[in-house]
């Protein structure tokens, strides 16, 4: 099985990029809000816990994640890997991570991370915002708390990723197609 993390702040086009990819190489393409509402929505133990925490406010704990996404592994078999997206997002997932995947004898294939400056990140939020009618994306203290917390808490992972000589980079500048290409070109040389 191959495990592949796609990564980058918000708006460099992880959700765009991850289904035609997981397609292209029969990934099971596991985006963690999805599967907190598929989980939510099977009615799953799970799931019964994330939407008593989110209902009262409260945000979903990395135990409660990350048996979601070890109950996806073991339930999709016809598949030839999966493609994480939005997860892990901390040093602290990531470590687990590794250790789940480790407990089953596998291991991280690689991190093909979306690189984009700050200011690409904010114009494609804002046109997000727009042809979404995403409230919370039309604001830009809000937009920025999600530029600030990804430097803060993801970026860290970048050297992480990088030590175990699994992180690569594709700049996510162009159109979907050709930054869908840089992608696919990145994996097939692995």
């Amino acid at each position: 099985m191959k495990y592949y993390i796609i990564f980058g702040p918000p708006g460099a086009g992880k959700g765009t990029q991850a289904a035609p990819l997981a397609e292209h190489y029969n990934l099971k393409h596991i985006s963690t809000g999805e599967l907190l509402r598929a989980e939510i929505a099977e009615g799953s133990p799970l799931g019964l816990q994330a939407k008593a925490l989110i209902e009262n406010g409260q945000l979903v704990p990395d135990e409660v994640v990350e048996g979601m996404i070890a109950r996806a592994f073991g339930k999709y078999r016809d598949v030839d890997g999966f493609l994480l997206d939005g997860f892990p997002r901390t040093y602290t997932q990531a470590i687990d991570l590794d250790e789940m995947l480790e407990a089953r004898d596998e291991a991280i294939t690689a991190v093909i991370s979306l690189m984009i400056p700050d200011e690409t990140v904010k114009q494609r939020i804002a046109h997000r915002a727009i042809l979404e009618n995403r409230q919370d994306d039309a604001r830009e203290e809000v937009v920025q708390n999600r530029i600030d917390t990804y430097h803060r808490q993801t970026e860290p992972l970048i050297e992480f990723y990088k030590q175990q000589g699994k992180y690569h980079e594709v700049e996510s500048l162009g159109t979907i197609e050709e930054v869908g290409a840089k992608i696919r070109a990145l994996v097939d040389s692995l």
